[in-house]
């Protein structure tokens, strides 16, 4: 019998692609960024330790250089990003209705949640005694290279030219001359267009670049811890250990307490919905022990957050430069309290009230750079304590410096979500749908724009109270 055309023939069934065995490719699994975090902070822990007991000198130059290059990416591009931020931010706001509100309803939030944050490291300092049974005395410390001062604070907020601040990175006259350019550009109007147009432009290039720096945060980690346990090791931590207790239950109180108290009472949301839309930025914080370098970061889970883009980019900017409730208010008061009773000073209410003080108008001093010896000696010497205090404080500093700056950033997401449910231009459903993210996610500027103009502004899902 023929065979019919329609049968098909072993070998056209063998050649047949769709028989054909395909190898099976199954995808890498995706290593979320807090878990390679996690992950270069023990192994640069474990690094750290071999090279300390085991004398391991190129493993101990080889993790300084790691944690020295990854801080100065970060520098390399704070003094550029701080000005364009600051200027676009500021001439942003002519799109913002109710500007001038928004801006003195954000500097009031500022010192409110300074001041509580102060009065919880002051109440930790005198029920810890952080300063007693250290086996350390006042010839253990030494004067810091670095000094600030009221005089200094004041007159070295304006430069003397316009390159010296860049040149050695001085973020505060940096933003004074931001902010005159950016009230100037907004005086001027349609002239200052061609120059905002060009800031903007500076801004994004700077802030992709930061983005390639910032997923190298992993290597960084290893690099800092590493660097820390291979110079100071174990027994440096034990001496200061009530201090560095103090410090970390100081920021976690106000972190993990404070704020989201003031989420659920003042903005009425969920407290958890906002970590779990800010925890990126806060992380990456822990990490680079950097607000400046983690500011763009810090705007991107703020507008997640449902915060209108204009008004996000004026608040996130100035607070990543003044909003520092963990190094300039918990950590400044524990240390003065601890500095105290090594020297044997014993400190008055007036005391306590100028560290208060301090806290609220020298902030802006700490720069949001790495470290905050500026602001210590600054509240040192307001009280009369030896600066010599401070050499006491510098080996320890970058174990605490990581704390303290996740707690600065996440105070910098937290103000303008307070402020903007206060305002009713919270945009509720972004706010309730935020979630975790990986930093592919947000490497693409894909967040809807959601100003409050008179025409433009959306009605709140949700009013809130005025």
């Amino acid at each position: 019998m023929p065979v019919s055309s329609s049968a098909p023939s072993p070998d056209a069934s063998t050649s047949s692609p769709s028989s054909t065995p395909s190898r099976v490719r199954l995808p890498l699994p995706r290593v979320p960024f807090w878990a390679q975090i996690l992950g270069g902070l023990v192994l640069g822990v474990l690094l750290g330790w071999a090279a300390r007991h085991w004398e391991i000198d190129w493993l101990g130059t080889t993790l300084t250089k790691i944690g020295e290059t990854f801080v100065q990416l970060l520098k390399l591009a704070v003094a550029p990003l701080v000005f364009f931020a600051i200027v676009i931010s500021i001439t942003n706001l002519r799109k913002v209705s109710n500007a001038a509100r928004l801006a003195t309803r954000t500097l009031l939030w500022f010192m409110v949640t300074s001041l509580i944050a102060v009065a919880i490291g002051l109440a930790i300092g005198l029920l810890t005694n952080p300063g007693s049974g250290t086996g350390l005395s006042a010839s253990d410390g030494a004067e810091p290279e670095s000094k600030g001062s009221w005089l200094d604070f004041l007159t070295g907020i304006v430069p003397t030219d316009v390159i010296t601040p860049f040149t050695e990175l001085n973020v505060l006259q940096i933003v004074f001359m931001a902010a005159v350019t950016g009230v100037a550009a907004l005086q001027l109007g349609a002239t200052a267009e061609p120059l905002l147009t060009l800031g903007e432009s500076v801004l994004a290039l700077l802030q992709k670049a930061l983005w390639w720096i910032i997923r190298l945060a992993p290597l960084g980690s290893l690099g800092l811890i590493g660097t820390a346990i291979k110079d100071y090791g174990w027994d440096l931590i034990s001496q200061y250990a009530t201090f560095t207790a103090d410090i970390y239950i100081g920021c976690a109180l106000v972190l993990f307490g404070v704020y989201p108290l003031l989420l659920a009472t003042v903005a009425k949301v969920n407290p958890v919905q906002f970590f779990r839309g800010a925890w990126p930025a806060i992380q990456l914080g822990f990490v680079s022990r950097s607000s400046v370098g983690t500011m763009p970061l810090t705007q991107k889970v703020t507008e997640r957050l449902g915060v209108p883009r204009e008004y996000a980019s004026f608040a996130v900017p100035f607070g990543a430069t003044t909003k520092m409730d963990g190094c300039a208010s918990i950590y400044p008061a524990i240390s003065a309290i601890f500095v105290a009773q090594i020297f044997g000073v014993d400190l008055h209410v007036g005391d306590y009230l100028l560290i208060a003080f301090v806290s609220v108008i020298g902030s802006a001093a700490t720069a949001g750079l790495t470290g905050a010896t500026v602001m210590l000696t600054l509240t040192l010497s307001t009280l009369g304590l030896p600066l010599a205090g401070v050499g006491l404080l510098l080996a320890i500093d970058p174990i605490l410096d990581m704390m303290r700056t996740a707690t600065n950033v996440a105070g910098q997401a937290l103000v303008p979500v307070l402020v903007a449910a206060r305002e009713n231009i919270l945009d509720l459903d972004a706010f309730h749908s935020a979630k975790s993210f990986s930093l592919d996610d947000l490497d693409h500027d894909d967040t809807p724009s959601r100003t409050h103009g008179d025409d433009t502004r959306p009605e709140p899902t949700h009013p809130l109270p005025a």
